[in-house]
């Protein structure tokens, strides 16, 4: 279903939202931050830059997470081997069978990103009050209804 197009917006509203979601993929939070506060007398704007910027703490969240955990397996699988000596071409095992899990979360978290960004920018800039799975219904509770 597509989201309802507000008559009543000015270009310069259109264009900061769509920015928002847009600047996201190479300032990841700190574009998003900027509008919001930029633009306190716009509630669009402050929906679509609230939007990407909830966007990348969810984002920025699980992929510590996610290093966090990568950190403590290699560790602990170096703790378990440290009273054996490691022979020529012995690495963590760990290592590299986590590493690739960090991998794909990252690409795959960026190509979300940017998917994302693009979709929701196209919408912000025809006055669309589209949003984001989950995290749409969040960011309109924060600017508030």
């Amino acid at each position: 279903m597509q989201a309802p197009c507000d008559p009543g917006l000015t270009a310069d509203e259109k264009t900061y939202a769509g920015l928002s979601h847009a600047l996201m993929i190479s300032t990841a939070w700190i574009a998003p931050l900027i509008f919001y506060f930029m633009k306190k007398d716009s509630r669009f704007v402050r929906f679509h830059a609230m939007q990407a910027l909830l966007w990348q703490v969810v984002f920025s969240v699980v992929y510590f997470v996610a290093m966090a955990v990568l950190v403590a397996v290699v560790l602990s699988s170096m703790l378990a081997n440290q009273g054996k000596a490691l022979e020529a071409g012995h690495f963590p095992v760990a290592l590299f069978v986590a590493m690739p899990f960090l991998w794909l979360l990252a690409i795959g978290g960026y190509a979300v990103s940017l998917t994302l960004a693009i979709m929701f920018s196209l919408k912000a800039m025809r006055g669309q009050w589209a949003e984001y799975p989950v995290i749409g219904k969040w960011a309109l509770r924060i600017v508030g209804s």
